[in-house]
């Protein structure tokens, strides 16, 4: 739900022209902003943190994306829930056996 608001108090102020060029202000605001400002602080902190998220969550994605020859991920349905749990299940495999997850050698510990 989107929130519009407007004043007609611009007419008076002086910094109007830097505002805006009509007669009022309007802004419209989604009723859920304030969430994504919140949001955007967040990562304004932590510049990291993006880099971080694209490394550990977004590959896992990708790459069952990827093997299941999907354009589109949902995990709404049992098969592609058990496909998530399968790329979960090889992964700790290769982790455990020592091999790469990626096939391009060894992991050492």
């Amino acid at each position: 739900m989107l929130r519009r608001y407007w004043t007609t108090a611009c007419q008076n102020c002086s910094l109007k022209s830097q505002c805006t060029t009509e007669p009022e202000r309007r802004i419209t605001r989604w009723e859920h902003e304030h969430l994504l400002e919140a949001v955007q602080q967040r990562l304004d902190a932590n510049p990291q943190a993006m880099r971080q998220r694209r490394e550990t969550v977004e590959h896992p994605f990708g790459t069952m994306k990827a093997r299941m020859g999907a354009t589109h991920f949902l995990t709404k349905t049992l098969p592609k829930v058990v496909a998530c749990e399968e790329y979960v299940f090889r992964r700790a495999i290769d982790l455990a056996s020592g091999r790469s997850p990626s096939g391009r050698g060894t992991i050492t510990f």
